[in-house]
């Protein structure tokens, strides 16, 4: 999910969204994968036309162009960025003071791991498949993709506030599935969120997503293992905790969790092997999946001196 705090940061999406053909090739790539010469044909536009097109969508963040073989050289492919957005549109009566961490998936502070489990950087996988000792090895901090069937990792956020300054609301978005020995779409897991020891709640993944290579992954990665996610934003403010914005997860709010500046922002994903649906998780990084982010983590605050504005 995009999520834009104020119109002012979605002037380059509406502008790009402005023309009746650019939101028909947006509905059209969501619906099957085509290349720039498939909607050049669709939509009965020149090559030079639908380039034009997809670069203003390309620029706006809203596609990314991946290239491919094909049967008459190489392909286009272009694939849409995100499947929903939300636009905060009424103004904040206060200035937002907000700082931003992006945390590789292999830097996790404690783990509890059980197989099927792995972990790989951009060129190998970490030692043995299946092997939970792995997740020990000191090139796990270099990974960019690791996966669980059960068990639970947990990441060290900065915390950098100053004193008297007071944590408003935290934003931690992450591309994750489910875990399945090989893949398979229909396959939930119930994945459970917590900040420091308190429950923020669960998210149930859909599937471990394998039809298609994932879109930044690299090209020696093997078609059996997991291939992309969706890209989920945790977000815990004033009355409640929420997966991107809108479906509330549950009741524990920003202030139920005391952090100030003093406090640890230790931060845990979760599958109980007791679970309902214990489909595992693998958690995707900057150079695998569809998303080119790490566990992107934003911490909005307000300063003592906003209380008199």
């Amino acid at each position: 999910m995009l999520y834009l705090e104020s119109l002012k940061d979605a002037e380059d999406i509406f502008k790009a969204l402005s023309t009746p053909m650019r939101l028909r090739i947006m509905e059209l790539i969501y619906k099957q994968e085509l290349s720039m010469n498939d909607l050049a044909e669709a939509l009965g536009l020149t090559n030079s036309a639908i380039s034009l097109h997809v670069s203003k969508l390309e620029s706006a963040g809203l596609v990314t162009i991946h290239t491919t073989s094909g049967k008459r050289g190489i392909m286009k492919i272009v694939k849409p960025v995100y499947s929903r957005m939300l636009v905060d549109m009424a103004p904040h009566s206060k200035p937002r003071h907000c700082y931003q961490d992006d945390i590789s998936v292999g830097h996790f502070t404690a783990c509890d791991i059980h197989p099927t489990c792995g972990l790989a950087t951009i060129d190998h996988i970490i030692g043995e498949l299946d092997d939970p000792r792995t997740f020990s090895f000191p090139d796990r901090f270099q990974a960019e993709i690791l996966w669980i069937a059960w068990g639970n990792i947990t990441y060290s956020f900065p915390n950098r506030l100053s004193a008297g300054q007071t944590l408003q609301e935290l934003h931690i978005s992450f591309e994750i599935s489910s875990e399945c020995p090989e893949v398979n779409e229909d396959y939930p897991s119930d994945i459970y969120f917590s900040i420091n020891g308190i429950s923020l709640g669960k998210w149930i993944s859909p599937g471990d997503y394998g039809e298609r290579k994932g879109i930044i992954s690299p090209s020696w990665w093997p078609e059996l293992l997991n291939q992309y996610g969706l890209l989920k934003t945790l977000i815990i403010k004033s009355d409640g905790t929420f997966i991107d914005g809108t479906h509330k997860i549950s009741n524990v709010t920003i202030d139920d969790l005391h952090i100030d500046y003093n406090s640890t922002i230790n931060f845990t994903f979760s599958v109980p092997k007791d679970t309902t649906n214990c489909g595992g998780m693998t958690l995707f990084g900057e150079k695998f999946g569809d998303y080119n982010q790490s566990i992107r983590v934003k911490a909005y605050y307000n300063k003592p001196e906003d209380m008199y504005m």
